[in-house]
């Protein structure tokens, strides 16, 4: 058996001295789409940057397909075939479109045949290789982070809250995309979500996370998937 893409065992992190991730275990396997969700500063964020290695885990460790990252700085974490699409738009505004999707790929002679695959889901974009960033709509700001993600072909994304303030139709086209990036590329994903219906539309799993520790796992599939994430939202 193959190991998993992200193992999580007991990995507790936070900031300075206030620990906001507690004894968090996960796994997900090859080309398993996973959702955590929780309601707002329960740690999910937290959890994403630990993984990345923007803060220093407290506790446990965590394995990129058998490598032990746990130690290891954000940097060395990307060269595992991780990629990262963080809550804020972490775009650099006053770059192109074009210059922001070649950020992290070895070589410009990557991009074109990397580009090829993007375009076909997120169309928009060959019309706006020149312009700035910074003036795309917030949706399409979100999609470029998506792309710019999917352009290192990773074998792991990690995605923050990808839906807040979108309109449904961005929406179904990111749903789409991430569920062709699984299809045709083997792509893990972990995304932190609340939004239950895009959750349990697009994943294959879900984990709460309720202060700082995961409550319940289950299958998105499964009857009672949809109350039991909205119980724990709600209360």
């Amino acid at each position: 058996m193959s190991n998993p893409a992200l193992a999580l065992h007991d990995v507790s992190s936070g900031y300075r001295d206030a620990i906001v991730v507690r004894n968090v275990s996960l796994a997900i396997q090859p080309g398993e789409i996973v959702a955590l969700v929780g309601k707002n500063g329960m740690g999910k964020t937290t959890l994403l940057k630990s993984i990345m290695g923007y803060l220093p885990k407290r506790g446990g460790s965590v394995t990129l397909f058998g490598q032990d990252v746990t130690r290891q700085p954000a940097h060395r974490v990307a060269r595992a075939r991780i990629a990262y699409a963080p809550q804020s738009r972490s775009l650099f505004h006053d770059l192109s479109v074009r210059d922001n999707l070649r950020l992290g790929l070895a070589s410009d002679g990557l991009f074109d045949q990397r580009f090829a695959d993007v375009e076909q889901l997120f169309p928009f974009l060959k019309g706006r290789m020149a312009q700035r960033a910074g003036t795309l709509s917030g949706g399409e700001q979100k999609m470029l982070l998506i792309a710019r993600a999917l352009m290192v072909r990773p074998a792991l994304i990690l995605i923050d809250e990808v839906t807040e303030g979108m309109q449904p139709s961005v929406i179904d086209r990111v749903a789409a995309a991430l569920r062709h990036q699984r299809a045709t590329h083997g792509t893990a994903i972990l995304f932190v979500e609340q939004n239950v219906q895009f959750a349990t539309t697009v994943a294959d799993r879900y984990a709460l996370l309720k202060l700082g520790e995961i409550v319940q796992t289950g299958d998105t599939g499964g009857a009672d998937a949809q109350r039991d994430i909205l119980r724990h939202l709600s209360v």
